[in-house]
C-alpha cells in the first residue's frame, strides 16, 4: 500500500510506468495540499517562525549570494517577511517567472516595492527586469522524501530549470513536516534538491 491514505498498488521507484506514477502523484498532490491548507493558524505561525530561523542560519553562510525565492501559494510557508529582512540586510533576491509551458523558469530581480504582475495561477511575479541566475534557490514543496526528491505542482518547471542551468544553484526545498512522504517515486528526469528545510530543521 502506498504512503498515507492512498490505496493504489505500490510503485517501484525508477522502474514504474510513468503514466502510473503520474496518476499517483496527481492524487497525492491533492491530498498533501489539503493537509497543508488544514493547518491551524497557531500551528502555521509556530512552524513558520522555526522555518525562518533555520533559513536565516543557512543563508548566513552564503553572504553575497543571489537568492531565488518564491511567492507563497496554497498555504505554503510564506517567505515574504524573510525576503524583506534579507533585502534590508543587503542581500539580492529574485523571483521565478513562467515564460511558457514545458520551458525552464527565468528569474527576475525582486525588492520590496518592485512592480509586479500576475503570472501563472495568478501568482505575482516581477513585471520587468533582465533574467538573472540565482546562486541559491528556495523551492517550495508540495511533498518531499528522505532522498530530497520534491513533489511539486506537476508542471516540471523546477526540474527543467535545474537541468538547463549553466551553473546549478544550491537548492533548498522549503515546506512543512506534514508534507514528508515515504517516496515521491522519482523518475530519471527528477532532480533531487540539495537539502530540505522544515519546522524541524
Amino acid at each position: 500500500m502506498l504512503n498515507e491514505q492512498l490505496s493504489t498498488p505500490a510503485i517501484p521507484a525508477l522502474t514504474a510506468d510513468w503514466d502510473e506514477v503520474r496518476l499517483w502523484r496527481r492524487a497525492k498532490r491533492v491530498s498533501l495540499i489539503e493537509r497543508r491548507l488544514a493547518m491551524m493558524p497557531a500551528e502555521r505561525e509556530v512552524a513558520g517562525v522555526a522555518i525562518t530561523a533555520t533559513l536565516e542560519r543557512v543563508l548566513a553562510d552564503h553572504p553575497g549570494a543571489l537568492i531565488g525565492a518564491y511567492w507563497p501559494f496554497k498555504g505554503e510557508y510564506d517567505p515574504r517577511p524573510l525576503m524583506r529582512a534579507l533585502h534590508a540586510g543587503g542581500m539580492r533576491l529574485a523571483l521565478p517567472v513562467v515564460v511558457g509551458k514545458a520551458m525552464p523558469l527565468i528569474f527576475r530581480p525582486w525588492w520590496p516595492g518592485a512592480a509586479m504582475t500576475l503570472g501563472i495561477w495568478n501568482i505575482p511575479v516581477p513585471a520587468e527586469g533582465d533574467p538573472v541566475a540565482p546562486d541559491l534557490l528556495l523551492a517550495p514543496v508540495v511533498g518531499f522524501d528522505s532522498a530530497n526528491y520534491r513533489l511539486g505542482y506537476g508542471g516540471g518547471y523546477y526540474d527543467r530549470t535545474l537541468a538547463a542551468a549553466t551553473k546549478r544553484p544550491l537548492t533548498i526545498g522549503v515546506g512543512f513536516e506534514r508534507s514528508r512522504i515515504g517516496t515521491v517515486h522519482p523518475q530519471p528526469h527528477d532532480i533531487p534538491l540539495d537539502r530540505i528545510v522544515t519546522e524541524r530543521g
